[in-house]
């Protein structure tokens, strides 16, 4: 990693790894009770339209030239190479009558547009991934074709990691536990769910996820993105169709096609637009015999990674009722992360469980460990177990993510180390909605609620994606950028992903040098006004006056569209 010396900033790293300063390094200490905020309920209330600023025209126009000469230049490239150079593009020509492995179109944005910003992405660590992630760091000499690795680190502050409780930690009630599951159980079940793959602890995190969420029974599986991929073909068949969000997750995505169930999409939380389609496909039924739907399905995300939204659960609620629908919420992100108690959305909005039919989540983010859940009625969970592959021909959860796992909860509810899981869960509140407000007054456009843990911040044309990875990565911050397709073309972005294992003065660092950062690649568009929808003025605060004010500030919900 290369050097700087043109930031006014000092840098600070982590302490030196003894035993202390190691675990400091993991979970930072808590330093005021100032920076704590306990959420509270909405009893029932539903969101308010979502209110995104917009950046000037300007910022438009610039990204789509960015792109326009990105992809002249690409063709251009192409052209020459397959000419003058075939043996370096034999993947893409045909040979000896054999078809090419990639199509010249198909690959093209990942040869010509994603090659060149690839040190960005997918960089290699080692560690613990907590407070600091510990990032190796590696060189390319060929345009990010290969890299070497000189055989140096470099710890950075950790804003990339879904890490939202901080239970990512190497030493601790959680990690003991798991390492007695070794002793006890050993590293693998043997085998599925359904033959001899189940043991005691199987069965007794399986009524921990359903006590902990509300739900008359749960059951788990060893890898998130497969419960959602392999969930929705035991319940849903052709005759059945699924209203899906559009910025669902892909594993939803994947889930439905494989279960060959019509599918039709709403624009994102647009619940007028969700109730309109849902009228029509009550009154056109199954194409061709236009027979009633079997079922209708409604699904969401709780908390939408890319966005930093949440859905709107009780006008959701409110339509499944009104017209008989069932419900699918999809909590990988906000399980654990959001709520007064960290049970999800529906703690967040103060909704009895029972009024969402099926509630998925994940042990990835929130918990530490790694696999997913499905919580519903015990018929429904039954169900599953006879009907899904996975527990037939799957590989169960091992005993340590297990035993992970339900530590975490335990301490979540307070049944293991009392006052530890409220105290994460205040400074992961706090956290958020600090680092939101304050990015918000320094001028940056920034998506999402006011309590999401993922914070999204615009960063638009492709050319600034780069810069500003490579530069928070120069000043030892690790960041997540984000692009196309996962987002529109022209909103590329940073996602920010807040941790109780930070520090207010972890968030006042970043600050400092996401404020040096945006003003030298002019990042700071926010005009104030919301996209027209509000009277206002870019808001342009001086980053000692953000840092003195926002703390306090960020407690207030009236300085958040909520």
């Amino acid at each position: 990693m290369s050097s700087i010396s043109n930031t006014k900033v000092p840098l600070f790293g982590p302490a030196k790894q003894s035993v202390e300063h190691k675990k400091n390094n993991e979970f930072g200490p808590l330093t005021s009770d100032e920076y704590l905020f306990q959420v509270r309920s909405r009893n029932g209330e539903p969101l308010r339209d979502p209110v995104l600023d917009a950046p000037p025209y300007y910022v438009v126009v610039i990204t789509y030239l960015n792109y326009l000469i990105l992809i002249i230049l690409g063709h251009i490239h192409d052209y020459l190479g397959m000419t003058f150079q075939k043996e370096k593009h034999q993947e893409l020509l045909e040979k000896d009558g054999l078809a090419p492995w990639f199509s010249k179109f198909e690959s093209f944005y990942v040869r010509r547009l994603k090659l060149r910003i690839d040190d960005c992405f997918s960089r290699p660590t080692t560690g613990v991934p907590g407070r600091f992630i510990t990032c190796i760091d590696r060189i390319s000499h060929d345009l990010n074709s290969y890299y070497t690795h000189p055989g140096t680190t470099t710890m950075c502050l950790n804003l990339s990691s879904y890490n939202y409780l901080g239970f990512a930690q190497s030493e601790g009630k959680c990690t003991d536990n798991a390492v007695a599951s070794v002793d006890k159980y050993g590293l693998t079940a043997g085998g599925p769910r359904a033959q001899a793959g189940t043991s005691d602890l199987h069965l007794e995190t399986e009524k921990l996820v359903a006590r902990f969420v509300g739900k008359e029974d749960a059951m788990v599986f060893s890898m998130g993105y497969s419960t959602n991929a392999n969930f929705f073909n035991s319940i849903l068949d052709s005759k059945c169709l699924v209203i899906s969000d559009e910025l669902n997750h892909t594993s939803i995505r994947t889930g439905v096609r494989l279960s060959g169930t019509a599918v039709k999409a709403f624009k994102h939380n647009d619940m007028e637009a969700l109730e309109k389609l849902i009228k029509e496909q009550i009154v056109q039924g199954q194409p061709k015999t236009h027979r009633p739907w079997k079922k209708i399905l409604i699904c969401v995300e709780g908390l939408f990674s890319m966005e930093g939204t949440m859905c709107n659960l009780p006008k959701l609620i409110e339509l499944k009722k009104k017209y008989k629908c069932y419900l699918f919420v999809d909590e990988a992100h906000s399980i654990g992360a959001i709520g007064p108690q960290g049970r999800g959305v529906c703690d967040y909005f103060g909704i009895s469980p029972s009024e969402v039919d099926i509630m998925m989540g994940t042990f990835t983010k929130s918990f530490g460990a790694a696999g997913g859940y499905i919580a519903a009625d015990k018929k429904v969970i039954d169900k599953l177990r006879l009907d899904l592959t996975i527990p037939n021909y799957g590989e169960s959860v091992p005993a340590p993510i297990l035993a992970q796992t339900s530590a975490s909860l335990r301490i979540i509810t307070g049944e293991l180390n009392p006052g530890e899981g409220l105290e994460r869960l205040q400074r992961i509140a706090f956290n958020s909605r600090y680092l939101r407000l304050a990015l918000q007054r320094l001028g940056f456009i920034v998506y999402g609620i006011a309590d999401s843990p993922v914070v999204p911040m615009l960063l638009y044309a492709p050319s600034k994606m780069p810069a500003f990875s490579r530069m928070m990565l120069q000043r030892k911050i690790a960041v997540v950028v984000v692009a196309y397709p996962a987002t529109p073309l022209i909103e590329s972005r940073v996602r920010f992903c807040v941790s109780a294992a930070l520090t207010k003065e972890d968030i006042d660092y970043l600050l400092r040098h996401v404020n040096e950062v945006g003003e030298k690649l002019f990042l700071k568009v926010s005009t104030g006004k919301a996209g027209g929808s509000l009277d206002g003025k870019p808001p342009r605060w001086d980053i000692e006056e953000v840092i003195r004010r926002t703390p306090s500030d960020c407690k207030d919900d009236k300085y958040f569209l909520i």
